[in-house]
């Protein structure tokens, strides 16, 4: 297929709308959540929403932000990653939601709860003490942090609770559940940091309890047709190979306790889209979520533009993908959105070169020129 055929392609696959409850997202690129450490105190400020606004005014159909830590003492330790409470951090998320607006883009925050993960180089803002199901952040790892009370966890889910309700109260088009990658979600779905014997323990039903009340406690803060979006992942960051289902069944128990609670959408976070779930299918995550569940799935990892050619960002020597095994996979409906992360924060006008067939004008890569990340 030539250049100017994919070009025309992709630009009438991505530009389809796609309705997640009651929203209706116009086109099919997601700006996936990436942290960035930019707001002091804990407060987005200007920058941030110009940051945001820039990639919804070149046509991002639906921007995640960067994680945003819940109310709760535990839920993080850097003084420059945005929180989701308090008056004036809330004053400057309804700032972004505004201008992202007025842009022409849609927008939910990342709700997000660190647990006992606690990430180097970042200047602590709390001396409050690590938290999580069992106390340990990996498997086979010693206890370091404090396995949750039934308080902590009713404290935890009240938390995600009220950040969503100020989500819907001051603007944002619905909430993301930051589900994933060994966080403190995560860290009770995965057997290797989950060994309580209570009922948030135990086989992996069981272990989608503490998940299932916090969507449930989320459904019940905001309206019916408020968009509830939960992140998942096999991988952890500190466990690449961890896995959280190793056949369909297994991922059907994982995920149907969490679409009953008030999922709308899911969104499978991969290190590389195109690899195959499991053996025998050539679905990844995010079409196996959607075949087993019927919820609008968005797809991520490690997609980019070095031409006319997705490509592999994550790990020396990723492959290339081509666009028209993405382009084939959204026409059959494997999943319904794809998250672009580290293409989008070297050029903000990325979307809008795909959606506009202009391929010539993609640049390749180059994490040094980042910089700022504006």
């Amino acid at each position: 297929m030539t250049v100017a055929t994919s070009a025309s392609r992709a630009a009438e696959i991505l530009s389809r709308p796609v309705s997640i409850n009651g929203l209706t997202v116009p086109n099919r690129i997601a700006m996936a959540p990436m942290t960035r450490q930019f707001s002091p105190g804990g407060v987005p400020g200007e920058d941030v929403a110009s940051y945001y606004a820039r990639r919804a005014a070149a046509g991002v159909g639906l921007i995640v932000t960067e994680g945003t830590y819940v109310g709760h003492e535990s839920a993080g330790q850097s003084d420059s990653i945005p929180r989701f409470h308090g008056e004036e951090q809330l004053a400057g998320w309804a700032k972004v939601a505004e201008a992202v607006h007025a842009a022409g883009g849609k927008i939910v925050p990342q709700l997000w709860h660190i647990g006992s993960v606690r990430r180097a180089g970042e200047p602590p803002f709390t001396d409050a003490p690590s938290v999580s199901p069992s106390g340990i952040h990996t498997e086979g790892a010693e206890v370091t942090g404090r396995a949750m009370t039934q308080q902590d966890l009713d404290d935890v889910i009240q938390a995600f609770a009220e950040a969503a309700a100020a989500a819907e109260r001051i603007g944002f088009d619905g909430v993301e559940l930051h589900g994933a990658h060994g966080y403190l979600i995560d860290q009770f779905l995965w057997s290797g940091t989950n060994r309580r014997t209570d009922a948030y323990g135990g086989d992996l039903v069981a272990r989608t309890q503490f998940a299932a009340e916090i969507v449930a406690a989320v459904r019940a803060a905001v309206s019916p047709t408020f968009p509830i979006v939960f992140r998942f992942s096999q991988w952890k960051q500190q466990a690449y190979e961890a896995r959280l289902a190793e056949t369909p069944e297994e991922l059907e128990a994982l995920l149907a306790p969490l679409a009953a609670a008030g999922v709308d959408a899911f969104h499978a976070s991969t290190r590389r889209y195109w690899l195959p779930e499991f053996d025998g299918s050539d679905l990844n995550l995010a079409g196996w979520t959607k075949k087993l569940t019927g919820k609008p799935v968005i797809t991520v990892g490690s997609v980019g533009l070095d031409g006319d050619f997705l490509k592999g960002f994550q790990g020396e020597g990723a492959p290339a993908r081509g666009i028209d095994d993405l382009l084939d996979r959204l026409e059959s409906d494997e999943f319904d959105m794809v998250a672009v992360g580290r293409a989008l924060l070297q050029d903000p006008q990325w979307a809008a070169k795909i959606l506009d067939g202009r391929f010539d004008e993609l640049g390749a890569y180059d994490a040094a020129a980042l910089g700022s990340l504006s």
